[in-house]
């Protein structure tokens, strides 16, 4: 085990039963720096962790993030129990520091820990109908199970996270600038963006009239955040709770929808490739609906086809505005990715709007068969 002793103190901060007898680098996802570790209990047996620097570039209030995800991981574990179920490895459950908390902080960042999701794993893509409808139904019972929560114990951690209306306020400042000089080449996808303005804003709209209740949402729905049991393909936990957040379940059912359901990858440049899987989004929607039919209300419920196309329509705007600035926020190997990334969800949206009824419909069905 090669291990430096920069990490080794770390690990020393938290309540860690046995001894150390492994440590490896997990090299999945972009954000944050995540380890793996063993220990060896008095037992004979040995027990996993995950240890994590938080990317406070990307989340600048780490202490407010570790207490939305404190606060919610302790509510979905209460529901378990008293719904009969053990929250073993279906909740994540933090490793407290010694002397108090769940994050340790030190000149080389914020450390948080948690118990390693055993016998389970993710995907990037989804291999089967049922496997999506799983995920659907993971994401639907992490709302169910969070219908209670109190929703102002939250903190905002990135404000205006899915705020249609500022994305639109800054893609059009963005316009304006040009500081790349940019906006000659893209007139026609501006031209899109503009066009569907005003009925991209109506979840903003419902939310501040009351229409729609404000939820405990995820924010980052994409199918590798949910961990999938290695033998029986279940859906046994959601992770990656940094973005969690005050918002609309539309928002939540939508990027996945959006991520899923697309017959091709985000970046993908050929738009004839780019549509709508209709059997993907009546599976997606079968899962969730029958974990959130007696939960969310019927106007939420109704309005779940329109989470799909403002998602959509939103991840196009925040690509064109990010190529307008220069690519300054996402990453890009390519000089035209962000735009081709529009492009895609610009094509994606325009199938999502030609199946919009099919949509609706099958969302009203799985409504009244679950209801």
């Amino acid at each position: 085990m090669n291990m430096n002793r920069e990490l080794q103190t770390i690990i020393a901060q938290f309540d860690f039963p046995g001894e150390l007898v492994d440590c490896e680098p997990i090299k999945a996802g972009h954000i944050n720096r995540t380890y793996r570790l063993r220990f060896a209990l008095p037992s004979g047996d040995t027990r996993d962790f995950v240890l994590q620097r938080i990317n406070t570039f990307a989340f600048k209030k780490p202490v407010e993030v570790m207490s939305n995800v404190h606060l919610v991981t302790e509510h979905l574990r209460a529901a378990m129990e008293r719904q009969g179920q053990d929250p073993a490895n279906r909740v994540l459950r933090l490793v407290p520091v010694k002397g108090g908390g769940t994050l340790y902080q030190d000149e080389s960042g914020s450390w948080r820990a948690y118990d390693f999701i055993l016998n389970a794993r993710t995907v990037d893509r989804v291999d089967s109908l049922e496997q999506f409808r799983e995920i659907g139904r993971a994401f639907g019972q992490f709302q169910r199970m969070l219908a209670d929560f109190p929703i102002d114990a939250l903190y905002d951690t990135i404000p205006y996270f899915h705020d249609t209306v500022k994305r639109m306020e800054a893609f059009e400042a963005s316009v304006a600038a040009d500081v790349k000089k940019r906006v000659h080449e893209v007139a026609p996808e501006i031209a899109s963006i503009r066009e569907r303005m005003g009925a991209m804003g109506q979840i903003v709209s419902m939310i501040a009239d009351g229409t729609l209740p404000l939820r405990v949402t995820h924010n980052d729905t994409k199918i590798n955040n949910v961990m999938l049991d290695n033998d029986t393909g279940e859906a046994l936990c959601v992770i990656d709770l940094d973005t969690v957040m005050a918002g609309s379940a539309l928002y939540d059912f939508g990027d996945a929808i959006r991520y899923g359901a697309s017959t091709a990858a985000e970046d993908e440049r050929d738009l004839t490739r780019v549509h709508l899987d209709m059997a993907l989004f009546t599976a997606y929607s079968d899962g969730f609906i029958s974990e959130t039919a007696q939960g969310l209300t019927r106007t939420e419920l109704e309005n779940l086809p329109l989470g799909a196309l403002v998602m959509t329509y939103e991840n196009a705007m925040r690509f064109l505005t990010d190529y307008l600035d220069g690519d300054v926020y996402f990453h890009i190997e390519k000089a035209d990715d962000n735009l081709a990334r529009a492009r895609c969800q610009l094509a994606l949206l325009k199938d999502m709007e030609a199946h919009k009824p099919e949509m609706d419909r099958t969302v009203l069905e799985l409504i009244d068969k679950y209801a």
